[in-house]
């Protein structure tokens, strides 16, 4: 498992970053900016030459493993929340603390750029929320720009509505969320900052 420092486990999150991103970068470097450490997997190298099942097991074995608790911080952003997602689905609802940024949930596409991607077993977790069979996190956080047409905030709020999980939509932002309102979002996460009822530190955001 890669890991960027070492510290105690209880201030060590899991971090599943995007597709071919790294723990010691972007929002790694935030957590250790916060004293914390990062563990977790990263869709380069071996691990991702592995199967997509074999990728999907070893998450929700290193979950099991190290992260199994109520005061564990897990945190996946977009690819990476993705496979978090499939790894969940095979295991009981995780106890910890779960913080999903512009998270993939199926297949995309854009008109406009001509792009788009399916994922393997694209259907699946669509499938299981419609069905009432996904296990959901106990304490689960979605936040996903209003312009990102990856993360189709559509989509997510289709997803995560059947399951019960808090998603904020933030005006005017595409898949990349920006350093400023992740950092914000750490900072509460991590409970460094009390709630604000308000908004995520005045920056703007709708909750749904």
């Amino acid at each position: 498992m890669s890991s960027s420092t070492s510290l105690s486990m209880n201030r060590t999150a899991y971090y599943l970053p995007g597709a071919g991103g790294q723990i010691t970068t972007g929002l790694g470097e935030g957590l250790a900016s916060r004293g914390w450490a990062a563990q977790g997997r990263e869709t380069i190298g071996d691990f991702r030459r592995l199967p997509f099942q074999e990728q999907v097991d070893t998450i929700a074995e290193d979950l099991r493993q190290m992260f199994w608790r109520e005061d564990a911080h897990v945190v996946a952003v977009s690819f990476g929340a993705y496979l978090f997602l499939h790894a969940q689905a095979q295991l009981p609802p995780f106890p910890g603390n779960v913080l999903l940024l512009s998270p993939i949930v199926g297949q995309f596409s854009s008109v406009e750029i001509g792009l788009g991607f399916i994922p393997p077993r694209a259907d699946k977790l669509k499938k299981l929320a419609d069905e009432d069979q996904f296990p959901t996190p106990l304490n689960c956080q979605i936040h996903v720009g209003s312009e990102d047409w990856q993360s189709n905030p559509v989509n997510v709020l289709e997803f995560s509505n059947r399951l019960g999980i808090s998603v904020t939509v933030v005006p005017g932002l595409g898949h990349q969320l920006g350093k400023e309102y992740v950092g914000s979002v750490l900072d509460r996460w991590l409970g460094q900052l009390a709630d604000d009822p308000s908004g995520i530190n005045n920056l703007s955001a709708r909750k749904v």
